[in-house]
């Protein structure tokens, strides 16, 4: 549903990501994508919306997608605990290499909605969150709902690993460059 008459640009990647995931990593015949699918696509169309915070950052700083951004992640920082000092440094991390930021934060995604997915109670998945707050975006993990993405796989998903997803998983976490992972097998190929 649209509430208002624009899509803005962000939005249009976010969901241009889950396409290109689904037309990746669907397996003909399959009625359902398999979990490990519904998480990988989701990590990377999420990640991606902080590669385009640290790319505007650094290259425009007043945009109205920043300022939205930059908020909400903000003040999930702040609940999570991370004072302003080290909110900015963050950012600056982010900026100065946003590539780098959007492979860790898919990574973080990835298992962690993985790790969720597998927990058999709330007090087991307070312990995997727990345990995943260290990471370098830990502050941040919050922002991106996770309780949902499991619900949603849970009612949508096939729960059966698939190899084809995993080798896939495996190779964007053992590229040099993620996001020129992605483009030379996921985008190129759809603009062909």
């Amino acid at each position: 549903m649209l509430v208002d008459a624009n899509v803005p640009a962000d939005v249009v990647a976010h969901v241009a990501w889950h396409h290109l995931a689904s037309k990746a990593l669907s397996v003909p015949g399959e009625k359902r994508p398999s979990v490990d699918a519904l998480f990988l696509g989701e990590a990377i169309a999420s990640a991606f919306d902080l590669y385009l915070v640290g790319r505007a950052l650094g290259h425009a700083p007043s945009s109205t997608f920043l300022a939205s951004q930059v908020d909400a992640m903000a003040e999930t920082a702040s609940s999570s605990g991370l004072g302003e000092d080290a909110f900015e440094v963050l950012l600056e991390g982010v900026a100065a290499d946003p590539e780098e930021a959007f492979a860790r934060l898919r990574e973080l995604l990835s298992d962690a909605s993985s790790t969720l997915f597998a927990c058999s109670d709330a007090g087991a998945a307070l312990g995997a969150l727990a345990e995943l707050e260290a990471h370098r975006f830990g502050p941040l993990l919050y922002r991106y709902e996770l309780a949902n993405w499991v619900l949603y796989a849970r009612a949508y998903g096939d729960p059966e690993p698939s190899a084809a997803v995993r080798a896939v998983e495996r190779s964007i976490r053992e590229a040099k460059d993620p996001l020129a992972w992605l483009e030379e097998h996921w985008v190129r190929p759809a603009l062909r």
